[in-house]
């Protein structure tokens, strides 16, 4: 059985994380790695039947990233037996690329249970990772229902591209605005013409604790966690997706936070159901794929699922080609009489590209 092990060093090596060791026994502890090796940290909030879609996505993660990956994994306390059962089966060759650590489902102002009965079950957690996680100083927040089709690496690397004031990214809700569902029927405040949708966030915590944030609520400017519940009271009978509409409204009144990335990141059903209006996807492929509307899981979009599925069924230790992309080329073949399944060089690009970098 593998066990969680923190090391003192660890502090010195990685002063934003201190994460959790995965070794067996009999094993040499690991030497200490070299203080250049930076953790990149991705959060995730697991409730209800959410476990296999979680690993599903942790392991699209290991996958195709080359760097020490911290995973940050909230979840109700009936889960944490299996999610750390599942993560211990997995290979040395891919436990040694990352640490993790799961957490309660906690809220820190207001009422737990109505935060926690916000949209879909414990999503509103998101919103409270920065006071959390205050040791951390940048993370990816994703739902379950995401994979990544290309290293996190590459979006870890936005961060750097954020200016004085930017303290977290989102890709936008919709490409259209006379289709896109805030720019028709929301009843609140929202970021831009068709909001910004909070599947996949970046966030610089440091920043976002030490901001004092313009609102609705009083005349002056309040902390993140000042901010959250009196926002929700205000706005509670007006929101219909929980958590991304407080997100809306707060950068609708701080639209100089956020730094808005293209829809590749950030690639839903919607990109594609409609007729292909993501350009970004089409130039480069899909970076970063959202599987909301329970896509993985029935026969609306098979596309999505045939994604879902080889990555679910890929034998950890095979060849990425013969496993993974010959799979997927050959599931797509029959998803052709779908919009999205027209356009298989949109899923594929990056997993190619990657694949021919990393060399499998």
């Amino acid at each position: 059985m593998i066990r969680a092990v923190c090391f003192q060093w660890w502090e010195d090596c990685f002063p934003c994380c201190i994460p959790t060791i995965l070794w067996k026994p009999g094993e040499q502890k690991r030497s200490k790695e070299p203080s250049s090796l930076q953790c990149m940290h991705l959060a995730v909030v697991a409730c209800g039947d959410r476990l296999e879609e979680t690993l599903i996505m942790l392991k699209s993660a290991v996958l195709f990233s080359s760097r020490r990956l911290c995973f940050h994994i909230f979840s109700e306390d009936s889960l944490k037996p299996e999610f750390n059962k599942k993560l211990q089966e997995w290979p040395s060759s891919y436990t040694k690329k990352f640490e993790y650590n799961i957490y309660p489902i906690t809220f820190s102002v207001g009422n737990a249970q109505e935060w926690k009965k916000l949209f879909k079950p414990c999503a509103a957690q998101r919103l409270f990772l920065p006071v959390i996680l205050k040791d951390v100083d940048s993370l990816l927040y994703v739902d379950t229902d995401v994979l990544f089709l290309r290293p996190i690496d590459d979006i870890w690397h936005i961060l750097k591209e954020f200016n004085s004031t930017q303290l977290a990214a989102m890709a936008p809700e919709h490409e259209i605005p006379k289709i896109g569902w805030y720019s028709r029927f929301a009843r609140h405040p929202y970021y831009g013409t068709t909001g910004v949708n909070s599947g996949v966030m970046l966030m610089n915590l440091t920043r976002i604790r030490n901001t004092q944030f313009r609102n609705s609520v009083i005349p002056s400017g309040l902390t993140w966690e000042e901010m959250l519940y009196p926002l929700y009271q205000k706005y509670k009978n007006y929101i219909t997706w929980g958590d991304q509409d407080l997100l809306n409204i707060i950068f609708y009144f701080n639209p100089e936070c956020l730094y808005v990335f293209p829809c590749q990141w950030n690639y839903r059903p919607d990109h594609c159901m409609y007729g292909s209006n993501c350009k970004g996807a089409e130039e480069e492929g899909v970076s970063i794929l959202h599987g909301n509307r329970g896509v993985y899981h029935d026969d609306k979009q098979p596309t999505f699922k045939a994604l879902y599925e080889v990555i679910r069924d890929f034998p950890f230790e095979d060849n990425l080609f013969q496993s993974l992309y010959y799979p997927l080329q050959s599931k797509f073949l029959d998803t052709v009489h779908t919009l999205c399944g027209r356009i298989p060089q949109v899923f594929l690009k990056q997993i190619e590209k990657t694949m021919k970098k990393l060399k499998f």
